[in-house]
């Protein structure tokens, strides 16, 4: 470990190193990346001749360099390490990672909120985003699929801020997500079932809860023969069974605040190419008007996620949500809602910082103007679990101690769909066999 004097001599060094390359870097034609090596090793050569300099600390030096002239700068390394699930950057000085569920501060940091703002400037030119005083906040995405979510001075008082959220390099499956605990083989079966009888699923929950990692999951269950249009913000799904995808993604304004393409704008276009499925990345705005209004002209087994604390509070949102784009009375956009959508799937981050599903109901008619709800799966937290003073380092956070996912008693309704695709679901007290788990996984 460099520490003291020599934590400020490396990186003394660096400045004075990466200084003089990029003079020279600009008055060549542009380097290869194994050219801009070999003239690092020169310089870090030349500068520490007189210094005392270990092996691994100019190995490190050189790396550093590297990632400041080609590549991220200080977040590289972070974005390269999998055990690392979130990057948050508060100003150029304090930088924190979550790492299996715990966050913890940096001693790394920025030389400068100047290069910190061409990090950011470089991240967002890639997906073609513009982000500026004038237009402060954007949602980005880094070659590799993490999301960027990017806020600037004024709006940002300390300094620019970036969020990073990283997805694993290989999707998730259910049989993960079964590993995890996160839900149990019957619950699993039973969605595996819905998916290919082409219910309408939305996936609910708070931030972090997992719905883009669950949407997914259930978008694998989807026949490889069918046509899927996917439709986001920003870039995340990572849908690879199927070989008919279209994948749209939302563009913001340019710096006259022209041409911006909505998920609105991006639903309606979808009609017309000829869809089985369309699965939005989330509904956040009016865009809900649209969503329900595709739900509602026969492209059924379409997916979906937003934010909400539970499903109830899903459908309230939903309705506020459409409220935002069109005027029109309450028991209206219920009969919409409860027409739309067959399932709601609710996930949630417990305590010991798993993401589990935490509800899955099915959606019924109006009834007295309210939307009736039918229950079928719901969590339920061990007799422990529920009290305060559960010691939650000594959890299994893989496991399902603080709680499970159970069937109700609550008859399934709305059988319409299972019939017509010549399916069923298990009972409530059945097992599933081994062949049936098998086709899940």
């Amino acid at each position: 470990m460099i520490q003291g004097n020599e934590i400020e001599l490396l990186n003394q060094y660096k400045r004075e190193i990466k200084q003089h390359l990029v003079q020279q870097i600009t008055s060549q034609v542009e380097l290869e990346d194994e050219q801009l090596m070999d003239q690092i090793d020169k310089e870090i050569l030349e500068y520490t001749r007189q210094s005392f300099l270990t092996i691994e600390q100019k190995v490190r030096l050189r790396k550093e360099l590297f990632n400041a002239l080609r590549k991220l700068d200080v977040l590289q390394e972070l974005v390269e390490n999998p055990e690392i699930t979130e990057i948050m950057i508060n100003g150029p000085k304090n930088i924190f990672i979550e790492q299996e569920g715990a966050i913890t501060q940096l001693d790394t940091a920025f030389e400068s909120e100047e290069r910190l703002q061409e990090v950011i400037q470089s991240i967002v030119s890639e997906t073609n985003r513009i982000v500026n005083e004038s237009s402060p906040i954007v949602d980005a995405r880094l070659m590799d699929g993490s999301r960027v979510n990017v806020v600037l001075p004024p709006i940002a008082l300390d300094g620019p801020i970036v969020t990073i959220r990283k997805f694993p390099e290989h999707p998730f499956t259910m049989e993960g997500l079964l590993n995890l605990g996160a839900i149990t083989q019957e619950a699993a079966v039973f969605l595996h079932t819905l998916v290919k009888a082409r219910y309408n699923i939305f996936i609910s929950g708070g931030t972090g809860s997992g719905k883009t990692t669950f949407l997914n999951v259930l978008s694998n269950f989807i026949p490889e023969d069918e046509r899927i249009i996917t439709i986001e913000d920003s870039a995340e799904l990572q849908i690879c069974s199927i070989a008919n995808l279209v994948r749209l993604e939302c563009r913001n304004a340019n710096v006259e605040g022209k041409n911006a393409i909505s998920i609105r704008d991006l639903i309606k276009s979808s009609l017309r190419m000829r869809p089985d499925r369309i699965i939005v990345g989330e509904i956040r705005d009016s865009a809900a008007i649209d969503l329900l209004a595709a739900y509602n002209t026969g492209h059924d087994g379409s997916l979906s996620t937003g934010h909400a604390n539970s499903v109830k509070d899903m459908l309230n949102r939903l309705e506020s949500l459409v409220l935002q784009g069109v005027d029109m009375p309450i028991p209206a956009i219920r009969r919409q809602i409860s027409s739309a959508i067959d399932i709601i799937v609710h996930l949630g981050r417990m305590r010991d910082k798993s993401r589990k599903v935490l509800e899955i109901c099915e959606i019924l008619d109006v009834v007295n103007d309210e939307i009736q709800v039918n229950p079928l799966f719901q969590f339920e937290l061990n007799e422990e679990a529920t009290k305060g003073e559960t010691n939650q380092m000594q959890m299994d956070k893989h496991a399902m101690k603080i709680g499970v996912l159970k069937r109700t008693t609550n008859s399934f309704v709305n059988t319409e769909k299972l019939l017509r695709a010549g399916l069923s679901i298990p009972q409530s007290n059945h097992r599933e066999s081994e062949e049936v788990e098998k086709t899940i996984v």
